[in-house]
């Protein structure tokens, strides 16, 4: 199961999150038959998506990452609810690249530095609230840190790391995000910068048996904190018949009647789960016939 520490240090003067997605970031992967690639890039924004879903007020408002850079990957797109719980998908998941000089995967190749990072926030308005930052190198927690900076002005830390077994299957994932509150004092700030500095990679001290807690006591060593709160979300696909029923209704009849192949069935598939939902030629003419009933009354 995939845990997050939500915490706060320093008299609450810094908010921290850890996450450990390997099981989320998992699933996906054998949902998406990701590349090792695709695994990283789609598994961090994932990560990136659940931390920043947990921080609504609401659990059932949401949060959509899409990042579109111009690279062979095409867009990733990562969804998360109040609780953490989140599903993605990407334009190829099959993209693999060379890997670079210091030997790690080239999710920045991948999905390319021309174009935008865009934050859709769904909390229940008219309208979701929508910010956007240029891409600063595609790797995902720079993006995220940059965007934070210029965006929201909430300065911010956030890393995140996928490790990917020999047999390519994911061995590890998580993350952090530390933020500054206002008014956070210079010392703290000081303290903060000298645990980044001498901190391992996430991968790495997932990789060597450190859980959330014990990231967390080497993030925020010498400040204090106390943990506000504790999840364990799960890639969660929120598709179903209805909802496609339901987009279906939108088509005009003479084209949604046109959708059957010879064999009088139409598919869809859902692009975050993989599920595929048939629907007959009596099935759509039951939608048209509700449609026009509906028109009726």
């Amino acid at each position: 199961m995939s845990k997050v520490l939500r915490c706060l240090a320093a008299d609450a003067a810094v908010m921290a999150m850890v996450m450990d997605s390997t099981d989320l970031v998992a699933e996906m992967a054998k949902i998406h038959k990701t590349s090792p690639t695709m695994s990283a890039a789609l598994g961090r924004t994932l990560t990136a998506a659940s931390m920043m879903g947990i921080m609504l007020k609401n659990t059932e408002d949401s949060v959509t990452l899409k990042l579109s850079g111009g690279g062979p990957a095409g867009t990733v797109i990562a969804v998360a609810d109040g609780l953490g719980n989140a599903r993605g998908c990407v334009g190829d998941p099959t993209v693999e690249l060379p890997l670079k000089e210091n030997g790690h995967l080239d999710v920045g190749g991948a999905i390319g530095t021309d174009g935008m990072l865009y934050v859709f926030r769904d909390i229940g308005a008219k309208e979701p609230y929508i910010g956007c930052t240029p891409l600063v190198s595609g790797e995902v927690a720079e993006d995220l840190t940059y965007y934070y900076a210029h965006s929201e002005q909430i300065p911010t830390v956030c890393a995140l790391g996928v490790l990917i077994d020999r047999d390519r299957s994911v061995k590890v994932a998580g993350g952090f995000l530390l933020q500054l509150l206002p008014f956070c004092p210079e010392s703290v700030i000081e303290q903060i910068e000298s645990n980044l500095a001498k901190l391992p990679s996430v991968t790495e001290m997932l990789n060597s048996g450190m859980d959330t807690t014990a990231i967390a006591d080497k993030l925020l060593e010498g400040m204090g904190y106390e943990v506000v709160d504790q999840y364990e979300p799960t890639y969660r696909c929120t598709c179903s018949r209805d909802k496609v029923e339901g987009a279906f209704s939108a088509i005009p009849t003479d084209e949604l009647l046109t959708l059957p192949d010879e064999n009088g069935e139409t598919t869809v598939n859902c692009n975050f789960c993989d599920k595929v939902y048939t629907f007959t030629t009596a099935d759509l003419e039951r939608i048209v016939a509700n449609r026009n009933a509906n028109k009726a009354e």
